[in-house]
């Protein structure tokens, strides 16, 4: 297999407890959080100049914007204020920027011209702008704000929030689900799109509601779309109704500018449409479709309606992908698309008559693409080094890396050899995954395994640079890395990943035991006798599931927000269409599908040291299934610990709290395998 491996951009992450380095070192967490991090990417529309922010580390003000000349590679400071820019965006003539910034005390859009002076403030509304989609002459702006559903002004919402912020009690009252969603109670507010005129000249107070009377949100941003003559504007949203707990019925809608009249485009089809589209000519609207009602892992097939005729039609429907996102090329004739891949987040080009699809790029995780004449621009990361711009030619020639903004902090930094490896895996079907040598690793020598098991399901330990579930984390301490993508990952064809609909415990756990069996045969510098597997989320699931089906696979396990009661977890989570998709349906009516993967069926066989963490405000997988977990191993006397970080909700994001749990499972780990 070839090993994706750049020497010259080599990242290593994150040892907690420094080791002696004969020639160079390993990240520390400090290291990892002092990174520096691309982000608002964007080409000028001659293909000229760059624009990005760099987010250095963690330093509070220290996030500004940068130009970067393309042909001599000369880098200069744009912005310097102690208010950050997002959402950044070139004017049509190349002659300025749109960003989002709180420069004045509350977010608010700016535009600054690069043909000399200051920033600009275009709007000053009483709310803070969430975000903003420009119309292509740049006459209009659609925003995002949190509202009152039914008020037509803002003061009527600043009315709404002074009556929430004046109340002596402290309760909250539902009468319909959903009552709280990721880390969140859920109030009496949504997200909302309004239109306003803009000018780059005059400061704009006043915009609509296109959705007045929606007590729901839109999808975001990114899903927002204006014609090309600016006349209609295109979201993706739910419709309103007390069923959005159960399913995934998102669907296109469109606004006549003129009437503010909304109509459905995409009623007729009962799962997930996102992210509409309108070519620059006016000739076409796309966007991506699922056809599985009650499913967030169904493939996205490009749709494109014809504005002329009216006509739409699925494009490159027998293409084996699921689209992520995807944009319009400068033709109108093509789209560039991003989508998963064999490990791989890639970018392919599809032809919208013909349905072709050509593979631009291929090799670690690609995104945030931008077109300028025949080049394609876009940042792209893997295992062993973190984001960067890159660009590369719509041919799939001519591959350049633009930035190396970490080139000083991991200039003396080592890491771990990686490569990708395909094995039998359940009914004899090819799956792949990942190893990752320690990043000092020395010929002849073995070490111990970190097994790590990503969560999803429908998901992928991928060739990526993870802040949090980073393969390097676990080189730099000195383990092995091995990471399988079983049956149920995402980007191996649509039919592996349904597969593990219905058998969360069956074949992805026979592939992990083949996986384990296959890649210490091949790999001897693996020690199989020293052994950790930890996952989070259905990672979580699955430590739990292999104490009870696994029993005697591990020298220890780590358990990060992971399932244990079916019926529990039904019954407390808050996006009832995912258990219902994959167990056919409400616990009450299906119970022997959860029953029959249910870890907590299994725990006379546990009896492997496990250690719990969890996020108090996670609910996704609420805290009371680690709870649940941990009662029962201290019950049984199991060598066992839990960790619970009361400010963090399914992920650990806050630089502290992630130091710390590195902490703790570098802890466990070395208890049990050093």
């Amino acid at each position: 297999m070839k090993t994706l491996l750049n020497s010259s951009l080599a990242l290593a992450l994150m040892a907690l407890m420094p080791q002696a380095m004969a020639d160079t070192e390993v990240l520390t967490v400090d290291k990892l959080n002092s990174l520096n991090q691309v982000h608002s990417v964007s080409i000028s529309p001659d293909g000229s100049t760059l624009v990005y922010g760099i987010q250095k580390g963690q330093e509070r003000g220290n996030n500004h914007l940068y130009l970067h000349d393309v042909k001599s590679g000369e880098v200069r400071q744009l912005t310097s204020h102690k208010a950050s820019e997002s959402s950044v965006n070139w004017s049509k003539d190349g002659k300025g920027l749109y960003f989002l910034s709180s420069r004045n005390g509350s977010s608010q859009l700016w535009y600054l011209p690069l043909t000399g002076g200051e920033a600009r403030q275009i709007t000053n509304f009483p709310l803070n702008v969430e975000g903003y989609k420009l119309n292509q002459d740049e006459s209009k702006a659609a925003f995002a704000f949190t509202v009152m559903p039914g008020c037509e002004s803002f003061a009527c919402t600043q009315e709404a929030i002074a009556k929430e912020q004046s109340k002596k009690h402290n309760t909250r009252a539902y009468d319909k689900l959903m009552v709280r969603h990721w880390d969140v109670w859920l109030d009496n507010f949504n997200s909302h799109i309004f239109v306003a005129d803009i000018n780059k000249n005059k400061v704009a107070t006043e915009a609509k509601d296109v959705m007045a009377d929606w007590d729901t949100d839109f999808a975001g941003m990114s899903q927002v779309s204006f014609s090309a003559d600016g006349a209609k504007l295109a979201f993706s949203a739910k419709a309103p109704g007390v069923d959005h707990a159960w399913h995934t019925n998102w669907d296109i809608f469109e606004v006549d500018l003129a009437s503010y009249k909304i109509s459905n485009l995409t009623e007729a089809n009962k799962a997930w449409d996102a992210m509409p589209v309108y070519s620059s000519d006016g000739k076409y609207l796309a966007w991506k479709a699922m056809q599985t009602p009650v499913y967030e892992s169904d493939k996205y097939t490009l749709n494109v309606k014809d504005l002329r005729s009216g006509d739409v039609k699925q494009v490159a429907s027998l293409w084996d992908r699921s689209i992520s996102s995807f944009q319009f090329d400068q033709d109108n004739r093509s789209v560039i698309a991003i989508a998963q891949d064999l490990g791989q987040q890639s970018i392919f080009s599809i032809d919208i008559n013909f349905g072709e699809v050509t593979t631009v790029f291929n090799d670690g995780y690609a995104g945030n693409v931008s077109i300028a004449g025949d080049q394609l621009y876009f940042t792209r990361h893997n295992i062993a080094n973190p984001t960067d711009v890159y660009s590369i030619a719509k041919d799939g020639y001519g591959l350049k890396q633009l930035t190396n903004v970490n080139k000083d902090k991991l200039a003396n930094i080592s890491m771990g050899e990686f490569e990708q490896f395909k094995f039998k895996g359940w009914n004899n079907e090819d799956v792949h995954g990942y190893w990752v040598k320690p990043a000092n690793f020395k010929e002849g020598e073995k070490y111990p395994i970190a097994f790590l098991v990503h969560g999803g399901p429908q998901g992928s330990f991928g060739n990526m640079f993870h802040y949090r579930w980073n393969a390097q984390l676990w080189a730099a301490q000195g383990y092995g890395v091995v990471m399988v993508d079983f049956h149920g990952s995402t980007g191996y064809g649509q039919a592996f990943t349904d597969s593990i609909s219905g058998d969360w415990g069956g074949k992805p756990l026979e592939d992990l035991q083949k996986g384990m069996d296959y890649i210490v045969d091949k790999q001897s510098w693996l020690n199989r006798d020293k052994a950790c597997a930890l996952g989070a989320s259905y990672g979580g699931y699955m430590m739990n599931w292999i104490m009870g089906n696994w029993s005697d696979g591990f020298n220890c396990v780590i358990n990060h927000a992971g399932l244990f009661d079916m019926k529990s977890f039904y019954n407390v989570t808050e996006e009832l269409w995912f258990p219902e998709h994959d167990f056919s349906g409400p616990y009450w009516q299906f119970k022997e599908n959860y029953d029959k993967f249910d870890p907590s069926r299994f725990v006379d066989n546990w009896k492997m040291p496990m250690l719990v963490i969890q996020g108090e405000l996670d609910y996704r997988v609420p805290y009371g299934q680690s709870l649940g977990a941990f009662t029962t191993l201290q019950r049984k006397g199991i060598e066992s610990r839990l960790v619970m970080f009361p400010d963090e909700d399914h992920h650990i994001r806050k630089p502290d709290n992630l130091k710390e749990w590195y902490r703790e499972v570098f802890a466990w780990m070395e208890k049990y395998l050093k």
